[in-house]
């Protein structure tokens, strides 16, 4: 039988932008670059160009900011415990299962998204390794969700990763995605999660462009796309709310430039952020 249409499925054609942008950079593999991102990342160029020189930042180097971050913080948690755990959800292209199991082929990591996108996933990862596991697919604001978490050993930590989705959320269904992440991994023996976040963007010199911008992705995507925070301690309290004891917020400026230096509350007006949540476990 097959699932129902998602309400959020109109989301994933960022996804083909933003896997073809990774692999214009080249973090990523031609395999997922398709011609529907080329073609997006083509009509965009001349704006992305403009915004990089009289802005000093554009959404391509905010994806290559947030990935870098995340990349970071995930291979600092393996370094610390090698049996560490990965499960992305809303993957899309993202090239970081692929390039991760080439560092650590020991690794357990999964990837979870909408049925149409998973196997146009797993068939692109299939291209590089026959053995690399089916991309899952599951609601993750149903019960569906909790069945993904038995792919993995609660006696080891693990990492969830969602990138370029939390924004497309209100805030009573982000509360509801962050209640499931912490209801269905509080077991673990940590529990990690890991996801960009798009502050409001009021320190930015184009605030009112970035917020006219953000209404048209809104629509295109059929989504509820918008900016819920201004600044790290209301991401943070919003967030300790579903039940995870530590938040970080990474700010590029701070983390990149001066992160021996305690971490700023205030906003730096980078138009990307990286939260960094966990729970532990209590020693026995």
């Amino acid at each position: 039988m097959s699932q129902p249409l998602s309400e959020h499925r109109h989301i994933s054609f960022t996804a083909h932008y933003t896997g073809y942008i990774w692999f214009q950079m080249g973090i990523s593999h031609p395999v997922f670059a398709t011609s529907k991102g080329k073609f997006l990342a083509k009509l965009v160029h001349p704006l992305e160009s403009w915004a990089e020189k009289y802005v000093g930042g554009s959404m391509r180097t905010t994806l290559k900011e947030r990935h870098t971050i995340i990349d970071q913080q995930l291979t600092e948690l393996i370094a610390r415990n090698p049996r560490t755990q990965v499960l992305e959800i809303a993957c899309g292209l993202s090239p970081r299962s692929w390039s991760f199991r080439q560092k650590y082929p020991e690794l357990n990591y999964r990837e979870l998204d909408l049925p149409d996108m998973a196997k146009v996933k797993t068939a692109a990862l299939q291209q590089l390794d026959q053995q690399a596991p089916e991309v899952l697919s599951a609601d993750i604001f149903s019960e569906e969700f909790a069945q993904i978490f038995q792919h993995f050993d609660p006696q080891q930590p693990l990492v969830i990763i969602s990138e370029g989705l939390i924004n497309y959320f209100d805030k009573p269904m982000l509360s509801k995605l962050l209640h499931g992440i912490y209801q269905y991994g509080q077991h673990f023996q940590e529990l990690h999660y890991l996801s960009d976040i798009y502050p409001e963007p009021v320190k930015n010199k184009l605030a009112s462009f970035m917020w006219t911008s953000s209404k048209l992705l809104k629509v295109m995507s059929r989504s509820a796309f918008s900016f819920h925070f201004q600044s790290p301690g209301e991401v943070r309290d919003f967030v300790k709310a579903s039940g995870f004891e530590r938040v970080d917020i990474l700010q590029p400026q701070h983390y990149f430039h001066t992160p021996d230096l305690p971490a700023p509350e205030e906003h730096l007006g980078d138009i990307v952020w990286v939260l960094h949540a966990c729970h532990k476990q209590p020693s026995a």
